[in-house]
């Protein structure tokens, strides 16, 4: 059931934007064309401070005990915000069904556009590497994927608006806003060649208490009619309720068909290099 296990979870967490002008965009791959209505990617707020050379340490806990670790690293190269990801199985989990998945993607400072996403992913005997490239002035995206284990690729291209936010930066672009209690916020997600809209609800304050220290938080949900977020069902994430909005836990709970039960990632240390 950790098959379903990875920072794809986090691609879940993609973040806030103000609605602004929406503009229709004929989206989908090997169906036909459906006009759908999504949202405008707003620029980062010009007075946020993104972190540099910093890393974020989490234990995961599936159900009633710890399955892996998560790691992430933020960094920054002139305009752009780097964000690269690890999650490792460790202990029985790791015996019974060893994860080895690393993650990369970005988004401009300025604009909040992602710059693209790529995955390793090492999930048992499976073994598969993709990249997601974005090219807004031709209005295109390309997925690229290698199956590592049967030496085989394949690549599709479909539309993509004028902007759009990935499944892993997005996560660190929410930072920059501004939450407050009772808001929601929309953005484009590009999700598996597809573009879906996200809504973030700021659902309250809450203290959270984590082995990095106890924090005072906001909580927020992703909420979605389609893609990623909808199909696995109610995520969570806990940010700092100060100006730096450091993630310090998220919660993932399985509904309906799905069997994994709860993943909770709990920040257990912070680290600026």
């Amino acid at each position: 059931m950790l098959k379903r296990w990875n920072l794809s979870l986090l691609a879940l967490l993609p973040i806030l934007t103000l609605p602004a002008t929406a503009r229709a965009q004929l989206l989908g791959l090997g169906r036909p064309a459906v006009p759908v209505v999504i949202p405008t990617l707003q620029p980062p707020p010009a007075d946020y401070v993104f972190p540099q050379h910093q890393t974020l340490t989490y234990s995961v806990d599936w159900r009633v005990f710890t399955a892996g670790t998560a790691v992430f690293q933020i960094d920054q190269a002139g305009t752009q915000q780097k964000v690269s990801a690890t999650a490792d199985t460790i202990g029985n989990v790791n015996m019974l069904f060893p994860v080895v998945d690393k993650f990369q993607a970005g988004f401009d400072t300025k604009t909040g556009c992602s710059t693209g996403f790529s995955k390793q992913l090492q999930e048992g005997r499976r073994k598969v590497n993709s990249e997601l490239a974005f090219d807004y002035a031709a209005g295109k995206q390309t997925q690229t994927d290698r199956n590592m284990v049967k030496n085989t690729q394949t690549t599709k291209i479909a539309n993509i608006p004028a902007c759009v936010a990935d499944s892993l930066s997005a996560i660190f672009y929410v930072a920059s806003q501004k939450l407050a209690v009772g808001q929601q916020f929309r953005l484009p997600l590009a999700d598996s060649l597809r573009t879906v809209t996200v809504t973030m609800v700021v659902e309250g304050k809450e203290e959270i208490k984590t082995p990095a220290g106890t924090f005072q938080t906001i909580r927020v949900q992703p909420k979605a009619d389609e893609g990623v977020v909808k199909n696995r069902g109610n995520i969570w994430i806990w940010y700092t309720d100060d100006a730096r909005h450091i993630p310090v836990q998220i919660r993932a709970r399985a509904t309906g068909s799905l069997l994994w039960g709860t993943i909770t990632f709990h920040l257990q240390s912070i680290e600026t290099k």
